[in-house]
């Protein structure tokens, strides 16, 4: 009998579970909403910047790939190994009051970088002090917001809501990081013409849209604060007000943070690999893809066209899930309106296509993100009706072995081309190598299936696994974890030069592949540690 209630009870959960992903926006609190929006605005000015970082070094500074590709990857490290600090101090003085005294200091840091001081060495030194500036603020932002995120679904009316809120939240990101790119590559173009800057000097105006971002993104999170206001104490300010907090005996402390350590040793190798998109990714696109792109091709570089194919997505899953018909009206009519703007936008391509910026491509991982979470949601939410829902640590393992696959379709597509060093020659002799946009379009939805496996549910992974005292240091280690991993991403800043482009790619399929075999291998330590 017990044996069978417990089975009934798996049922009845995963039979909820399935719920909550087909109505993954029902339910859930609004102070999630207010906070992923708060992010939202945050991480839009951190990507647009990021966008352009590390061009920006090499045509202002005059710094070889490499240099500026160690600039890039200890900005990274510092952007995220400070959130582990800012954890920290948020452990003992609140989360709440790290969030808002980070966006000051991250505000300071981007005004920095908006003053054009051309490329001498006071430049260089400003530079520096703004990067500083929008580590530690980012270092005390970050990893606290999402801190308060996962505090909403400590209460037992949300608890079971946890995984779809971190997937909305995470979506909620790369809704700003999808708009990014474009922001940047307009915003330059504009001020070139507008006011006949020269490119190095345009890169400044990418740099105030990100101070613009942060002055949203701080009215949004005050304007809502009462909505969350309950979840901005540390548990030490929470036990000293007289709340009941959560204690766990010293063994289950251990078990639960060396389950994380594991964890965190694994995703070093995934960010290592993923964050080439804004280095050796980028190098790519601006050496070896095809500058001049014609036909219907032109439409996949379009932010328009983006926003329409997810509001196409949204709709549909609307239509099949609303249960009325005046719901289901306006998802249809939200289709055929999508549509009917595809279809003008198809009748106004150009017959003399458009020319690239590298840039450019840094928008389409943010887009499959953002279009195709509901479909990861309903996937997952299929497989726990059956009952064969992956566990969060085996979902990240998988997400690593298809970062692997993404870095073989590189290497496959790359096997015919130059290597950067005889590219560059070859440009000069008129006779370089390209490959089709395709290829790096297909490689970052790759990427993002990698992605969505590992980093949402990672960071809902350690929401739920972290002792409620260490939850801000936990947190922070998720980022140690990314900071590594960003600094790691220098490697492909090194390897390119003359080695061949098909061996620089395979250095990262070794590394995914070896990652995912140890969190195999971890596999039941990890699972343990979540009963």
């Amino acid at each position: 009998m017990d044996e069978k209630r417990l089975k009934n009870e798996v049922c009845k959960e995963n039979e909820n579970k399935q719920q909550i992903t087909n109505n993954m926006f029902k339910n859930q609190p609004k102070g999630l909403f207010a906070l992923a929006l708060a992010n939202t605005g945050e991480r839009f000015g951190y990507y647009t910047m990021l966008a352009v970082f590390a061009l920006f070094l090499r045509a202002n500074f005059g710094l070889a790939p490499d240099v500026a590709g160690k600039i890039y990857a200890g900005f990274l490290a510092m952007v995220y190994f400070l959130p582990l600090i800012g954890g920290i101090i948020a452990d003992k003085i609140g989360y709440g009051k790290c969030v808002t005294i980070g966006i000051l200091i991250m505000f300071a840091g981007y005004v920095c970088l908006a003053i054009p001081l051309g490329g001498n060495g006071m430049a260089m030194g400003v530079m520096v002090l703004a990067l500083l500036l929008i580590s530690f603020g980012t270092g005390l932002f970050k990893g606290n917001l999402q801190v308060m995120v996962g505090n909403l679904y400590d209460d037992p009316q949300y608890a079971d809501r946890r995984d779809s809120a971190f997937s909305i939240f995470y979506m909620a990101i790369n809704i700003g990081a999808m708009f990014a790119p474009t922001a940047a590559v307009k915003i330059m173009a504009w001020a070139q013409n507008s006011f006949g800057v020269s490119v190095n000097d345009s890169y400044h105006f990418a740099f105030i849209v990100a101070c613009a971002s942060l002055i949203l993104s701080i009215a949004i999170y005050y304007a809502c604060r009462p909505w969350f206001r309950h979840v901005e104490n540390s548990a030490k300010q929470a036990a000293a007000s007289g709340q009941a907090v959560d204690e766990l005996t010293p063994e289950q402390t251990k078990k639960r943070v060396v389950a994380l350590c594991l964890v965190f040793a694994v995703v070093i190798f995934f960010w290592m690999a993923f964050h080439q998109n804004g280095l050796t990714l980028t190098y790519f696109a601006n050496e070896f893809v095809n500058p001049v792109c014609t036909g219907v091709q032109t439409m996949a570089f379009d932010i328009i066209n983006l926003l329409m194919i997810v509001v196409i997505v949204y709709a549909l899953f609307s239509l099949f899930q609303s249960e009325s018909k005046k719901s289901k009206a306006i998802s249809g009519g939200c289709i055929v309106a999508a549509l009917a703007v595809l279809a003008f936008k198809y009748t106004r391509i150009s017959p003399e296509g458009i020319t690239l910026a590298a840039p450019i491509f840094q928008q389409f991982n943010p887009f499959y993100v953002v279009a195709l979470t509901p479909v990861s949601m309903a996937i997952f939410g299929a497989l726990a009706k059956k009952g064969k829902e992956p566990s969060a640590p085996r979902k990240i393992a998988y997400g690593m072995v298809v970062a692997a696959v993404a870095y073989v379709v590189m290497a496959i597509f790359s096997k015919n081309l130059l290597s950067p060093a005889a590219q560059e020659l070859a440009k000069v002799s008129g006779d370089p190598t390209y490959a089709n946009a395709n290829l790096l379009i297909g490689t970052y939805l790759i990427l993002t299936f990698g992605e969505l496996l590992l980093s949402p549910m990672g960071i809902s992974f350690v929401s739920k696994v972290a002792p409620p005292k260490l939850k801000g240091m936990m947190m922070g280690g998720w980022f140690v974890a990314t900071a590594i991993g960003n600094y790691l991403v220098s490697i492909g800043g090194n390897l390119w030069g003359d080695m061949a482009l098909w061996k620089v790619w395979s250095v990262f399929v070794a590394v995914c592949a070896v990652a995912a075999i140890f969190m195999f291998a971890m596999m039941k330590k990890l699972e343990d540690a979540t009963k």
